[in-house]
């Protein structure tokens, strides 16, 4: 879009979106793990991305270029150093694995490169950098929705804690450790565990002497299934409240009904037939294409894309107009409104689900809406 300017950026300034002939054309690429242990939840990104360019306000002509960026640290870094430089490339969609984001930082800000993620790893947002764009509440946000309901609705107080040994798993483990203890509760029981491990009974062996009230989970995809899976294979009783990846139609096919009883999850968002018209559709159609209904990762990546996109059909010309855009106005998306606090943090809302052992699919118990850190 950088060439944009002096042509087709020419041709707005002398009639509107609506009435122009000529389309701005616009290269948006997408930068996500749709291989590796992260491909279930990069195909949930990918897909509202996909959505979101589909659904591009008229006037813009958008071409999306697809980049696995895997599951090394270094993945997106590499992808976002060789597509920053661009010249029709204002903004890019970066990995919901916050390991990888927090790699891309130092790159975005020489390019001054606007990065829309996702993810909720906390410290994403916490390095100073003006072109990071969080489109899922942070963990500090998130996790002050999810013990809250453990601790307020569940009246439980005695937790072990699974997570794991990602940046996102840690950042997870850090919040939950601290506001469970400022409403009075206590950790009796923790464990990091590594993307790759298969089998946790002696983990789970362990977490029972502790003699725990309630198990608290924050793990990608594949991690959080293998875990619930065999929690509920050991007798296990103790109420198990995850993450959102718990919440995805993919990490739920990978289970049985039965494994899900009594497991909640907080989660960006959850839309439900009839909750209104725009949501409705969005539902529809999301569902109609994939087969199944979306999850956070997509309907935040869904929302912060057209977002982005609806600055470049405002009048942004550059990736410092869409910086400024994305820094100061609020949007109205599916899920919520998104708005900065200042640090790029866009989403502000978290919802609990939770699985009756009847369905692959939770039902919405409790929404927060303006959550605040403790």
């Amino acid at each position: 879009m950088k060439a944009i300017g002096a042509a087709a950026f020419a041709i707005s300034a002398i009639c509107s979106w609506s009435a122009c002939a000529q389309d701005v054309d616009l290269s948006v690429p997408i930068i996500v793990p749709i291989t590796g242990l992260l491909a279930l939840e990069g195909t949930s990104q990918l897909n509202g991305a996909n959505m979101a360019v589909a659904h591009a306000p008229p006037g813009l002509k958008v071409k999306s270029q697809v980049i696995d960026s895997g599951t090394a640290a270094e993945g997106g870094a590499n992808a976002l150093e060789r597509v920053a430089a661009g010249k029709d490339v204002d903004f890019v969609v970066a990995p919901l694995f916050g390991t990888q984001v927090l790699a891309m930082l130092p790159t975005a800000l020489d390019y001054k490169m606007p990065i829309l993620a996702p993810t909720g790893t906390g410290p994403v947002t916490e390095q100073g950098n003006p072109y990071m764009f969080r489109l899922y509440p942070s963990d500090a946000i998130s996790k002050a929705a999810h013990i809250r309901y453990v601790v307020d609705d569940l009246k439980l107080k005695k937790a072990a804690i699974l997570y794991n040994t990602t940046g996102y798993g840690q950042s997870g483990f850090k919040y939950m450790s601290e506001y469970i203890a400022k409403l009075g509760g206590e950790v009796v029981f923790s464990e990091g565990i590594d993307l790759s491990t298969k089998e946790i009974s002696a983990t789970l062996a362990k977490l029972q002497a502790a003699k725990p009230d309630v198990i608290l989970v924050q793990m990608h995809s594949a991690s959080i299934a293998m875990v619930v899976k065999q929690i509920a294979a050991s007798g296990i009783k103790t109420p198990v409240v995850g993450n959102t990846t718990i919440a995805m139609p993919a990490t739920a096919a990978l289970l049985q009904p039965s494994d899900l009883k009594g497991v909640c999850a907080e989660s960006a968002s959850w839309i439900e037939k009839g909750k209104d018209a725009t949501s409705g559709k969005f539902l529809e159609e999301y569902t109609a294409k994939y087969g199944f209904a979306p999850d956070a990762y997509a309907i935040q990546q869904y929302d912060g894309l057209m977002m982005a996109l609806t600055a470049v059909k405002n009048g942004a010309r550059s990736a410092e107009d869409v910086r400024k855009y994305m820094s100061s106005n609020s949007y109205q998306g599916v899920a919520m409104t998104y708005k900065s606090d200042g640090k790029g943090n866009l989403a502000h809302s978290v919802v609990i689900v939770c699985y009756d052992g009847t369905s692959l699919t939770p039902k919405l118990v409790k929404r927060y809406d303006d959550v605040a850190a403790f």
